[in-house]
């Protein structure tokens, strides 16, 4: 143990000797373990990010649709009928194990305000039930209710980041909007949302969908959200829509459908490939980083040992073992990388908070990621040391004490 400790001592004199040249060496190191510590933070931060947002909108929701989430056929597709108030009303009378059903139109329109404007806001017609299904609550006024609904009235609820832009510190319930060319009074202002891949769920308005309807055209495909009554149960659910759904469309056995139902699970798979994809490019970039390191680290400990010829041989002289020369340069190996890997943790961690206060993407530093980096940077002080080591080891010390 105390043969060990010496030669930990005499690995960090060693690089002290030479401090510039021992930074130099490990910026290989650094680079890799930065960017592998870098993008593990944002990803983690990222995965808590979408996992709240797939939380917040409702579990066990289908969405019955026109169109898919994932990547299709688009020509086939545009060629679809319209999903309507049919289909609609045969799901809210049929389906036995769905918990609420709301209706749902979308469009893009500008949002007006005295002098202010908000352009290609996205605007959802909606039920009353929509909010229950999104798990969506008000923090000032209500959302829209039935009598609304049916009397079509001009009312919005505004997104909480639509309502900062718009009003700032006032108050905006029961004030008067634009919305395209039609005027819509303020009942309430939705709680924050977050984002979820990308689009930010704060800035879109509800209105009643009689409303939507009359005002910005009823000649769309709708939305149909079904929320199942046992979260756990959703495939079971699935079927009984996908039974009800071909009945209203009177497909016939054997016929494709000409509908989609899709659920979080599908945005989860490709959330995982996008992850998936920076996770190899990490990996890529960190490994080319570390063998150019790690060959640094070899070349420097190769020039060491041959400066150092001298010394080894009088070390052997004085009765040195073979394995006390081979374990004082491969620690000094270790060293060299390891404090490479200690900036490069310290620098991931100060990028990926950087990243966090500068643009919307968050960042989440798990301890994990620390033991990973210390692991690689120490891997490769063995991989890469064991060599100029065993070569030092080996030197005859007659040859070594006569070294010029």
């Amino acid at each position: 143990m105390r043969g060990l400790w010496e030669s930990f001592k005499q690995a960090l004199l060693s690089l002290k000797a030479n401090l510039l040249r021992s930074m130099l060496t490990t910026l290989g190191i650094v680079i890799g373990i930065t960017t592998i510590i870098a993008i593990i933070s944002v990803v983690q931060g990222l995965n808590e990010a979408f996992s709240g947002s797939i939380s917040a909108i409702g579990q066990g929701v289908l969405y019955v649709q026109k169109w898919p989430w994932g990547p299709s056929d688009w020509e086939e597709i545009r060629g679809r009928k319209d999903i309507g108030f049919r289909e609609a009303n045969m799901l809210k009378s049929q389906l036995t194990t769905a918990k609420d059903i709301a209706v749902t139109a979308r469009s893009s329109r500008t949002l007006s305000y005295k002098t202010k404007e908000l352009e290609m806001v996205m605007i959802y017609g909606s039920e009353p039930s929509w909010a229950t299904i999104r798990n969506m609550s008000t923090t000032r006024g209500r959302f829209i209710s039935q009598a609304e609904l049916e009397g079509a009235r001009n009312v919005v609820v505004l997104g909480a980041d639509v309502a900062v832009k718009l009003f700032g510190a006032e108050d905006p319930i029961g004030k008067t909007i634009g919305i395209g060319n039609r005027n819509f009074r303020v009942i309430g202002v939705m709680g924050k949302a977050g984002s979820l891949l990308g689009f930010n769920m704060d800035t879109i308005v509800v209105v009643p969908l009689s409303t939507f309807l009359k005002s910005f055209g009823s000649r769309r495909s709708l939305t149909i959200m079904v929320q199942a009554e046992d979260p756990a149960a959703v495939a079971r659910t699935e079927e009984e829509v996908l039974g009800v759904m071909r009945r209203a469309r009177r497909l016939r056995f054997g016929q494709e459908d000409d509908f989609n139902i899709n659920q979080m699970d599908i945005l989860k798979e490709l959330y995982d490939k996008l992850t998936g994809g920076l996770y190899m490019a990490m990996f890529a970039v960190g490994f080319i980083s570390l063998l150019v390191g790690g060959i640094g680290i070899m070349n420097i400990m190769m020039v060491s040992v041959t400066e150092r010829t001298r010394e080894i041989g009088i070390r052997k002289a004085l009765g040195a073992k073979r394995r006390a020369i081979l374990l004082q340069f491969l620690i000094e190996a270790i060293v060299l990388s390891a404090l490479g890997g200690a900036i490069g943790i310290t620098a991931g961690f100060g990028l990926a908070m950087l990243v966090a206060a500068v643009s919307p993407v968050p960042a989440d530093v798990q301890l994990w990621s620390v033991f990973l980096g210390f692991f690689f940077s120490s891997i490769v002080g063995i991989f890469f040391g064991i060599y100029p080591a065993f070569k030092a080891s080996r030197l005859n010390p007659i040859e070594a004490l006569s070294y010029e």
